[in-house]
């Protein structure tokens, strides 16, 4: 009697899946080799391509095999491991780091990137208010500063004023009845046309206070206390001459000669706002406007001829709005 011996096959998964992937690539080898060594034809029309080597290596579910497999191995074998996706934290950015402001502090720059020191330069109107306005009239105003930033809100501005005014035509109607007196026109003496102006020079410390910024535009509000004095100057046409001395020649000139003069000194207040425009966003220059209201307490002194002040209102308190547009820097 023949007996036949059979080899048991294996049963581990681990040995089958070697087994598939061997005879899996040995006919993936073989395919390549057959298709390689095919002559292609000149005039053949192309073919489509079939990747066989993609569709052999797709993926086979093991899974099921593995899990009766693991069933049927023996008690002590090690424990599956667990496995965690760390993918959501990999794609978490870095921590924010933390910076400090900068320091730009030097001799000319604070530490928040402001200049130290600041000059302004502007000129414009010079409304009058109150009771001013009835002897007084607009005309023009000027001015100039030079002041020290402590930061980008607050500084404070030292400043040179000058607002200059006309007379109202009621006021030359009366200096010009208070002049002539019971004068008759005829008379030398006779005034026949008046003029004159005034004005208020001053100097003043005004802290300003820049209560918005951003990149290109600013508004602050502005206050000061100084100096005032007040001018009045009454005039009547005269005809000036001038000789040269080099050619020696001598030509006469239409000039306004001064009759009457008188002065007031007080001290002044003053408060208002004002914007501002950067040249550039990176410029330290910008333009101004401002509008501010000012008042003098000028000490009243009423006519009187044992001093002669035929013009009392010029000791008048003073009040008037320069509005005023410039350049700072």
């Amino acid at each position: 009697m023949q007996m036949t011996i059979r080899k048991p096959i294996s049963k581990n998964p681990l040995s089958a899946f070697l087994l598939r992937t061997a005879a899996l690539g040995v006919f993936t080898a073989a395919a390549t080799l057959g298709l390689e060594a095919q002559p292609t034809p000149a005039a053949t029309p192309a073919q489509p391509t079939v990747n066989l080597q993609a569709s052999l290596m797709a993926p086979l579910d093991f899974s099921s095999s593995l899990s009766s497999s693991s069933s049927s191995s023996s008690s002590d074998a090690a424990p599956a491991t667990e496995f965690h996706s760390f993918s959501s934290e990999a794609t978490q950015p870095p921590p924010r780091r933390r910076y400090r402001r900068p320091n730009y502090s030097d001799s000319h720059t604070n530490p928040d990137g402001s200049p130290k020191y600041t000059f302004a330069i502007g000129g414009g109107l010079t409304l009058p208010t109150g009771d001013t306005h009835k002897y007084l009239k607009t005309s023009y105003t000027f001015q100039v500063g030079a002041g020290r930033n402590f930061n980008k809100t607050f500084g404070v501005l030292a400043q040179f004023d000058w607002a200059n005014f006309g007379f109202q035509d009621s006021t030359l109607r009366n200096q010009q009845a208070l002049y002539n007196g019971n004068l008759d026109p005829s008379d030398p003496n006779y005034i026949a046309r008046l003029n004159g102006n005034s004005h208020v020079w001053s100097f003043s410390i005004n802290p300003i206070v820049n209560y918005y910024t951003s990149d290109t535009w600013g508004a602050y509000a502005i206050g000061g206390v100084g100096f005032y004095h007040k001018i009045a100057d009454f005039t009547v046409p005269a005809i000036g001459t001038y000789c040269d001395p080099y050619y020696g020649y001598c030509y006469q000139y239409q000039a306004n000669q001064t009759i009457d003069h008188y002065t007031s000194n007080a001290p002044g207040f003053s408060g208002g706002l004002g914007f501002t425009r950067k040249f550039s966003r990176f410029s330290s220059g910008k333009f101004y406007a401002e509008a501010r209201y000012v008042w003098v307490a000028n000490q009243r002194r009423e006519f009187s001829f044992a001093n002669y002040n035929y013009y009392p209102p010029n000791s008048y308190r003073t009040s008037y709005i320069p509005i005023t547009f410039g350049f700072r820097w």
